[in-house]
């Protein structure tokens, strides 16, 4: 159980790989093409910025989990992020710039908000 399957299930971060489908018929679910049409979401635009991704295996599944997360932490912490994203593998060990691009995904919806 890696991350790199995470969606949306009723906006909540939700793991495919381990969810059997029974659990989640008729639940609004999102992957990562329908997080924003355009690739435009606060978090997918900080990905690219800052050059998140090395090999890309994991990236949807971070980005997925990254965007549920601020929607509870919209001001996190390191260490809100490093609980919340624990589970989200990197085999390429990216972490300082998801945690970067975690932040600067905050800020911008704070910024949106205001």
């Amino acid at each position: 159980m890696c991350g790199a399957c995470t969606v949306h299930v009723g906006g909540r971060a939700t793991r495919s790989c381990v969810t059997q489908l029974g659990a989640v018929g008729g639940a609004d679910i999102t992957t990562i093409e329908g997080l924003d049409p355009h690739g435009q979401h606060p978090v997918q635009r900080a990905w690219r910025e800052l050059q998140v991704p090395q090999c890309g295996y994991c990236q949807s599944g971070q980005i997925m989990h990254a965007a549920a997360m601020l929607k509870d932490f919209p001001d996190p912490t390191d260490a809100d992020i490093d609980a919340v994203m624990t589970g989200n593998l990197c085999r390429c060990m990216t972490y300082s710039r998801i945690r970067e691009a975690i932040r600067q995904a905050a800020r911008e919806l704070a910024e949106n908000k205001a």
